[in-house]
């Protein structure tokens, strides 16, 4: 295998839900605003992962996080990398990433992260990027309501040409030939 064969992937998940993010919000000079902010427990996972040289990606909205779903979230990886190459996953080692039960698929190589350190992981980038532009100052309906918003906000991410590769991008993890 030649390095022109790898393809490098950033994994995470987010919890998005009804206790959601208060952001900053532009107001008249003086006044107050308000932000809504609910006290429910619904919520869901995304499971996320972007390749940002070939701007592929892989997310699975899922109800909870454990080694079960995080092995859809790998055969979904695999089976979006394109044929002959390998999908190398950059994540960090939470209790699902590193169990025993877990089998990455043949052409799917993991590759922890040194702990406590979510700053190495660009795909902390598109999360924030998910509350800014989609999730903070907002309410949810219902779990489907917050299963929908989920949906459309990561279609949008994905929709926009260049958007994530412009986020994620890390020098230091460009594969070259």
């Amino acid at each position: 295998m030649q390095l022109s064969d790898v393809d490098i992937w950033f994994q995470d998940e987010a919890r998005i839900g009804q206790q959601g993010t208060v952001s900053r919000i532009w107001a008249e000079k003086g006044t107050r605003p308000r932000a809504v902010k609910q006290q429910q427990f619904e919520y869901v996972y995304i499971f996320g992962a972007v390749c940002p040289s070939k701007e592929l990606n892989a997310a699975l909205v899922l109800p909870r996080v454990c080694t079960e779903a995080m092995q859809l979230h790998l055969n979904e990886i695999s089976a979006i990398e394109p044929s002959g190459k390998q999908a190398v996953v950059v994540m960090d080692k939470a209790g699902w990433h590193t169990s025993k039960r877990l089998v990455p698929p043949d052409n799917v190589t993991l590759v922890p992260l040194p702990p406590v350190s979510p700053e190495l992981n660009p795909q902390e980038q598109i999360w924030q990027w998910l509350r800014n532009n989609h999730f903070s100052n907002r309410t949810f309906k219902n779990y489907n309501d917050i299963v929908d918003a989920s949906c459309k906000a990561w279609n949008d991410l994905t929709s926009r040409n260049g958007l994530i590769k412009s986020i994620t991008s890390r020098k230091w993890a460009h594969v070259r030939d």
